[in-house]
């Protein structure tokens, strides 16, 4: 159930005013509910029953450390892809022992911090990797606990930028070749190969998918059993789709009972790595119409709010529902095409939206809570916006809006 409603013709996040919460922050804002976190970290942890499993947030998603921190105790694990997002789960509460290191480039310092304060594991890209992390572990004297994320060549049916299990794709290892690097992580002195990892895509609204990737995974796991190499764990990445429109993605509970039924193995534990299904619906994006722009050809709304803060719109034509925060019937109604600031054609949020406005109403991109904040940026030097956490009528800053001094205070001028 959606944490952000209307009550008296007025959008609420839990039990807290929307237009309150602007007036007191200012706009842009991201709003995040408390409770829809919970809830949706809870879904993928309670579907696994009796199975041993770990529910690693993809950091990438939302960072925000307060969010990690109420995921931490919780009990969660955590899937990160750099240095600063490890440092973000060690400052959150986070347990390093439940942290899993993605990603396609790993330096050697962000290697050895992560075998400092004992990951879980790596999840290895590519051969050159793998060198990598033997060199950094020898040299520390520690064995790093390893799988490699293997490529299945199964194609999501998702946006080209967030599809990432094809031959095409920059991210793992053709599962076809996968034998010879575990063949080698297990002949290495410092590599301890645990797991195998497999992530095919973003925004999925399909089981299918799923499942055939880990078909091929479990006949990976089966010829290495057979040349001696045991496998512990199996990470079957993340990707599970949100509801933005009218998308239909599968129920927490019947994509992981369709993936343990597949994997049919108690004793194996399961490893995934939700992001945005469990950040994409627990927040908005609240913005103001500053002025109204009717043509003879497109009717504009300009809003104070960019791609700089939101940038998946222009970035994948991605679509989010852009709802009044007050309900009324004194502006203009039309077709609008929601506009920011940034001097760049595509800065838009929204295109052909039917909407009743008028210059200072509040507007409330939904399905903000996944790939907004994270993605946000300073373009034409512009302050970050706050971010709020608010649980029933309790409100938290959990960020306050950036300022000119943050942007430009670490400078210098040159003589």
């Amino acid at each position: 159930m959606s944490q952000f409603n209307y009550q008296n013709q007025t959008l609420f996040a839990e039990n807290v005013c929307v237009s309150q919460l602007a007036q007191t922050y200012g706009t842009p804002l991201y709003v995040y509910s408390k409770t829809e976190f919970e809830q949706r970290w809870k879904m993928f942890d309670e579907a696994f029953a009796d199975q041993p499993h770990l529910v690693c947030y993809a950091v990438k998603t939302n960072s925000n450390i307060a969010i990690l921190n109420v995921l931490a105790k919780l009990g969660s694990g955590f899937d990160i892809v750099s240095r600063g997002e490890l440092e973000r789960v060690l400052r959150a509460g986070g347990d390093p022992k439940k942290v899993v290191f993605s990603g396609v480039a790993k330096q050697s310092v962000e290697i050895q911090r992560a075998l400092e304060v004992g990951i879980r594991c790596f999840n290895i890209e590519s051969f050159a990797e793998l060198d990598r992390i033997q060199t950094v572990a020898k040299q520390m004297d520690i064995v790093a606990p390893v799988s490699i994320r293997v490529n299945p060549d199964v194609d999501a049916q998702t946006h080209p930028y967030i599809s990432t299990g094809l031959k095409d794709n920059k991210f793992g290892v053709d599962i076809e070749k996968a034998p010879e690097l575990y063949q080698t992580a297990a002949n290495y002195s410092h590599i301890n190969p645990i797991g195998i990892d497999c992530h095919i895509g973003s925004q999925l609204t399909q089981i299918a998918p799923f499942v055939d990737a880990l078909e091929r995974v479990l006949k990976l796991k089966q010829h290495l059993a057979d040349n001696g190499i045991e496998i512990h764990h199996l990470d079957l990445g993340g990707g599970l789709g949100i509801t933005y429109t009218d998308e239909t993605p599968p129920e927490v509970a019947s994509y992981i009972q369709a993936l343990l039924k597949k994997l049919d193995d108690s004793s194996v534990e399961v490893i995934i790595e939700p992001g945005r299904a469990i950040a994409g619906n627990a927040g908005i994006l609240v913005t103001e119409v500053e002025y109204l722009k009717p043509t003879d050809h497109k009717n504009f709304a300009i809003i104070d709010a960019a791609m700089n803060d939101l940038i998946r719109p222009a970035l994948y034509q991605a679509y989010q529902r852009i709802e009044p925060v007050k309900l009324h019937s004194d502006g203009t109604k039309a077709k609008w095409d929601i506009v920011g600031p940034v001097c760049e054609t595509g800065d838009f949020l929204g295109k052909d939206r039917e909407l009743n406005l008028q210059a200072g109403d509040l507007l409330a991109v939904m399905s903000a809570g996944a790939y907004g904040f994270t993605m946000a940026s300073n373009y034409n030097t512009r302050p970050r916006a706050a971010e709020i956490m608010v649980q029933d009528d309790k409100v938290w800053e959990i960020r306050p809006r950036e300022t000119y001094e943050d942007l430009m205070g670490s400078e210098k001028l040159i003589s």
